[in-house]
């Protein structure tokens, strides 16, 4: 008999939820039929009519106060003319007549008729709930959440500013909460929590999307290069029809008041993240919520297993989730896929995601982590020793493995090809942030560590260079600049995709941008403008925002001409504003050594927080290995007339004097690469190591790095 305990959420409506139980019934019969060789053998699928059931996973009652319920279920009935009943009385009589129903259903229902019994069931749970999502109303109020009615602007035929009111109890309904410490009372009030938790829950950001949504209504937005004023205007033109208009409005309303409600509820505390003493910004996301709610639904020594984007070990906005787990669960496996042989259809090849295993942390008893290493083979050995070692409070190492492929290889973890990571090294390497790499050997954590004795480039240095990174226009924020010719008052605008490595990558320009107005995006509204010097009038490190560790280089590094904005795509440099400074520090970015430092981190976006945590060495004048590098980091930068400036103050003369010819400009990159990797201690072997991790690269361009590294022990390269 299934036993199973399956709840879908109500993110989508309760159509779909409906929908969602009777697949999830169709789906364990299927198995139960594959599961058998002969007809035979079958037996009739188990009633789970109440083991299977809709409601939104992420908002209602974790347990039910059994003295707030009866003074709610009081003050509700004052003017009725039936008595309220004690909580006690309907959880006994909901308990009673599930008893009746399922035993009853196991013999075919020959003596009882199950359509009255469940009807009444029903009725016994509507009339619990109506108590239980007045205590969740009020739960809301006590968290000052309140509802944003969006509107629309009749005169000037728009979207208006939305207007706020209390939450009422209808809002609560529209949720269909799902009031665990009710539906599972045996479970979760009186066990404390589920023993095993399986779960693979939605991976999308929790925010209205309006593309998706607008999509539905036009062929227009579906095109997969629409630009953002095209967009715009397609949006204006569907908003003018009033049943267009009325279900944008409708599907906005669902957003603001439950986001605030899981960005301040304490149930999702380690939602916020703390770097720095600073909170950090970040998007709900729904796979983070719904591993809050697996922890605190799983019992103390309950396990959890739980298919997640790999964002839950790399991204700054997950560090409160790390935490949780780290000191509140003791983690028995992370193993991450990369989805290049489409596990999941229609995720991208390179999207990366987990599978983690965690037990909530709970005091160990000796005997039994004595016995488990009385009997487990040496791999296993390891295993049982981190159970052991794991203090009430939560991990100190557990087995990963990183960027595979074969789900096969899930079944040989951890005992065969895992890495046991020590939190206390991931402490190290991401002290704020508490990041694990994607280290895939012994070795890569020596290199790593070789490379910490630098400091990372967001540690501040009084007696030396900073890196201080921003961003300067975004997309869609600043899109009233934006024009698709030039003028005598604009400057071309520079993306992502316009630069690569030491080079301005010539293709048609797209935008422009106002100067007076790009310039006071800068300049801010707090500080005035006495004609100073701002980012876009001088030249300054960027890079592309957008990168991933599985792409060919993850890095993309180079120096932007003056007189130009640069877009959300990249973030930029506000320091160091020395030239040669700048060209030294874009050595580095640009290297292998660098990059596979880099790329062990992170999963889709490169963020300014995955920079600042690289390590890097603040070479000044007074190191010899200062000219080797920027002399040879000019020449590549400075090849077309807009780097004429530059070309002068380091000494070139002009773009003439740059390295246009790919197999000069090769032979620099390569001697580059084998400076830096010197410059980072590193032995041959481990440089050779690093070279191979890169299985997009050219193997003549890595060739040529192993031999320059060796020309710089050999004294050639000077």
């Amino acid at each position: 008999y299934i036993k199973r305990r399956i709840v879908t959420d109500n993110l989508h409506g309760v159509d779909i939820m409906e929908e969602a139980c009777e697949i999830a019934k169709l789906r364990l019969f299927l198995a139960m039929v594959s599961s058998v060789r002969k007809v035979e053998d079958l037996e009739p699928l188990p009633n789970i009519d109440f083991n299977i059931l809709p409601g939104n996973s992420l908002v209602g009652l974790m347990r039910v106060d059994e003295v707030d319920f009866n003074q709610k279920n009081t003050q509700m009935g004052l003017f009725a003319d039936v008595k309220p009943r004690p909580f006690a009385e309907l959880l006994a009589a909901k308990n009673r007549l599930l008893d009746t129903y399922r035993h009853n259903a196991e013999v075919l229902g020959k003596h009882v008729n199950l359509r009255e019994i469940r009807d009444k069931i029903d009725e016994e749970m509507r009339d619990a709930n109506a108590v239980m999502n007045e205590l969740m109303r009020d739960q809301f109020e006590k968290l000052d959440v309140k509802f944003e009615q969006a509107t629309w602007d009749v005169p000037k035929k728009q979207l208006g500013k939305p207007k706020k009111r209390a939450i009422e109890r209808a809002d609560i309904d529209a949720q269909t909460p799902f009031h665990w410490g009710y539906v599972f009372d045996d479970i979760v009030q009186r066990r404390g929590g589920f023993d095993i938790i399986l779960a693979n829950p939605p991976w999308e950001v929790f925010k209205p999307q309006a593309k998706e949504f607008f999509a539905e209504h036009s062929d227009v937005v579906t095109k997969n290069k629409m630009t953002i004023k095209e967009f715009e205007s397609e949006r204006s033109k569907l908003l003018q029809n009033a049943e267009v208009r009325k279900a944008w409005l409708d599907y906005e309303n669902r957003f603001p008041h439950i986001n605030k409600y899981f960005r301040t509820a304490p149930e999702y505390s380690n939602q916020n993240s703390l770097v720095g003493g600073r909170k950090i910004p970040t998007d709900l996301n729904l796979y983070k919520l719904f591993l809050e709610r697996c922890f605190q639904l799983a019992r103390q020594g309950g396990q959890c297993g739980i298919v997640i984007p790999s964002g839950i070990y790399t991204d700054l906005g997950a560090k409160g989730l790390r935490d949780m787990l780290f000191e509140k669960t003791q983690i028995e496996g992370l193993f991450c896929f990369e989805n290049r042989k489409e596990i999941f259809e229609g995720v991208h090849r390179s999207f990366k995601f987990v599978v983690l295993t965690f037990e909530k942390s709970t005091q160990l008893r000796l005997q039994e982590s004595g016995e488990a290493n009385a009997s487990a083979p040496p791999n296993d050995l390891l295993a049982a020793l981190a159970i052991a070692e794991a203090k009430a409070g939560g991990t100190r190492r557990f087995p990963a493995a990183f960027m595979r492929h074969d789900v096969e290889e899930l079944a040989r973890f951890p005992e065969q090809d895992s890495l046991w990571l020590d939190i206390e090294l991931i402490h190290k390497f991401s002290p704020e942030a508490h990041a694990v790499m994607e280290f895939k050997s012994v070795l890569d954590i020596d290199i790593a560590k070789k490379m910490l004795k630098y400091p990372e480039l967001g540690k501040t240095e009084i007696a030396n260079w900073n890196l201080v990174l921003h961003r300067e226009l975004h997309m869609s924020d600043d899109r009233d600049l934006f024009t698709n010719k030039p003028t005598s008052s604009t400057f071309p605008l520079v993306e992502g995709k316009m630069i690569h490595q030491f080079e301005m990558r010539p293709q048609a320009q797209t935008y422009w941008v106002d100067k007076a107005g790009g310039r006071q995006v800068l300049l801010g509204k707090s500080q005035p403008d006495k004609d100073q010097i701002l980012t876009y009038q001088r030249y300054r490190i960027a890079y592309r925002a957008i990168a991933r560790g599985t792409d060919s280089r993850t890095m993309i590094s180079s120096i932007l001409p003056r007189n130009c904005f640069s877009s959300n795509s990249m973030n930029v440099a506000f320091e160091p504003t020395d030239e040669r400074t700048q060209l030294v520090l874009l050595a580095f970015l640009n290297s292998f050594s660098f990059d596979h430092y880099l790329r062990q981190q992170v999963s889709a976006n490169l963020t300014m927080f995955f920079i600042y945590q690289c390590p890097v060495p603040r070479l000044t004048n007074s190191n010899p290995n200062f000219s080797l590098l920027w002399s040879r980091a000019s020449r590549l930068i400075c090849t077309t007339p807009e780097f004429d400036d530059l070309a002068k103050a380091v000494g070139l003369k002009s773009h003439n004097n740059g390295a246009a010819d790919p197999a000069e400009r090769a032979k620099l990159r390569a001697e580059l690469d084998g400076l830096v990797a010197h410059l980072y201690g590193l032995t041959e072997a481990e440089f050779a190591h690093i070279l191979g991790t890169f299985p997009l690269v050219p193997q003549p361009v890595k060739v040529a790095a192993q031999n320059a590294y060796r020309d710089v022990e050999r004294g050639l390269i000077s």
